[in-house]
């Protein structure tokens, strides 16, 4: 059985070129999709010089292989079917390198971030609304780490300060 080739660079001349980091992009790109900015990272991982990863990886945007619209709608869905919440959601894009814009238009075609923020509550806490400010509190401070923005945790709890209870 022969070696697997390797797709890191060997040689000077193979990591400035570009057609051997195109080779290494679609092979990590046959594993998952990827948006460009961490297919560019991943590249200069392996060793390959910044310019020949941008021209790889520009090619493979102008081809349609790498699509950050696709890639944002797709990464949306995902994390949403997960329980979390637009505020984490658009931190982690932000951490892959995905353009603002893109996040933004892909969590506006999410999902109705306040029903969900109610379901991942009554799924961690039960269908029962909790009864007290500290009850409210602790389910707030959960969604919270979900990534939940304030009107979905008060949409889920029913911490509304004006129609809440009052305790002293």
């Amino acid at each position: 059985m022969s070696p697997r080739p390797s797709s890191r660079p060997g040689s000077a001349a193979q990591r400035t070129d570009p057609e051997a980091a195109r080779a290494a992009a679609v092979s990590l790109l046959a594993r998952r999709d990827l948006a460009s900015g961490e297919l560019r990272a991943r590249l200069a991982a392996r060793g390959f010089a910044p310019d020949a990863a941008q021209e790889a990886v520009q090619g493979l945007v102008r081809e349609g292989v790498v699509n950050d619209e696709r890639y944002a709608r797709n990464y949306v869905a995902y994390h949403a079917r997960r329980g979390q919440g637009p505020v984490r959601i658009s931190l982690l894009l932000r951490g892959l390198g995905v353009d603002a814009a893109l996040t933004e238009a892909a969590l506006a075609d999410g999902p109705d971030w306040a029903a969900l923020a109610r379901q991942v509550r009554q799924g961690r806490f039960g269908a029962r609304p909790p009864a007290d400010w500290r009850e409210k509190a602790r389910q707030g401070r959960f969604l919270q780490y979900r990534g939940f923005s304030s009107d979905h945790i008060r949409a889920a709890t029913g911490a509304d300060p004006d129609t809440g209870p009052t305790e002293p």
